[in-house]
């Protein structure tokens, strides 16, 4: 059994890239790492539905996942969720900050999800997700919601993450398949690729010492700062590499599967438990 035991994979700019196909040696590689009794978690974003949660199937079908930045943990084999909403207070504003701007945003639940904004922008992005556009009021979904994430424009930012409100965790991305796009999610304080990262491992009985985290943008870094070995792309943001104990190859070139090899490297093992 490899000494890492556990290992979080980001998905945009990590395990998918510029054509959103993911290389066959990143699953290659994946399938020798749960052979070898590594936990491979999906630690995403994007949401429990579409096209994530067949990758979370591919990388372990029997497995806990993390979907929504967080706020939703799932077990694929049992179905069994751990998710936590957002303070009504919180999705209010920012449901009236959205029909006064006229800004994309969208509300997740577990299972589904909304946007009153019929832009190219919302339209594409549920393309990237893998699933039907749903254009329809946020009152359907307010009462359950998990997570909001804004969709905006690299200058509007700072403005939008500046009025959004205190007592809640903002995270931000960027995905290789809409470059010109930044995405802002919001999920209750504390919440985040982190905090779910964490509860995870305990579930799973592995000490966070002997787990990996793998991850390109600053809503990785959560789950970077308390994993034991954290590895950031090539084409992670700087604040990201900074973080990171090791870098892997681009995203685009499989690079994720770098780590993978790295966790089941029998030397790297010895470096960090010569007596195991």
């Amino acid at each position: 059994m490899s000494y890492i035991r556990l290992i979080g994979i980001d998905v945009d700019g990590t395990l998918v890239g510029a054509s959103g196909i993911v290389p066959s040696r990143v699953w290659e590689a994946a399938a020798r790492a749960r052979a070898a009794g590594i936990h491979l978690v999906l630690c995403s974003g994007r949401p429990a539905f579409g096209i994530a949660v067949e990758y979370a199937r591919t990388l372990d079908p029997d497995g806990w996942h993390v979907f929504q930045n967080g706020a939703s943990v799932v077990h694929l084999r049992s179905g069994e969720a751990l998710s936590v909403r957002l303070p009504l207070h919180a999705l209010d504003a920012v449901i009236e900050q959205s029909r006064r701007t006229g800004r994309a945003l969208e509300l997740y639940t577990d299972t589904q999800y909304v946007t009153e904004s019929a832009s190219a922008w919302a339209r594409e992005h549920a393309d990237l997700l893998g699933i039907d556009f749903v254009l329809g009021s946020f009152d359907t979904l307010r009462d359950s919601a998990v997570r909001a994430q804004w969709l905006v424009a690299p200058h509007e930012v700072e403005d939008v993450m500046a009025a959004s409100p205190n007592d809640v965790e903002l995270a931000r991305s960027r995905s290789p398949l809409m470059p010109d796009t930044i995405f802002i999610g919001m999920t209750r304080s504390g919440v985040s690729k982190g905090s779910a990262l964490r509860a995870v491992a305990e579930r799973l009985g592995v000490p966070l010492a002997r787990t990996m985290y793998v991850g390109d943008a600053g809503n990785d870094l959560s789950a970077m700062r308390i994993a034991g070995h954290a590895v950031a792309m090539a084409n992670a943001e700087d604040a990201v590499i900074e973080a990171a104990d090791y870098v892997a190859g681009h995203v685009d070139t499989g690079g994720l599967a770098d780590a993978f090899e790295l966790a089941l490297d029998v030397s790297f093992a010895h470096r960090l438990a010569p007596d195991s």
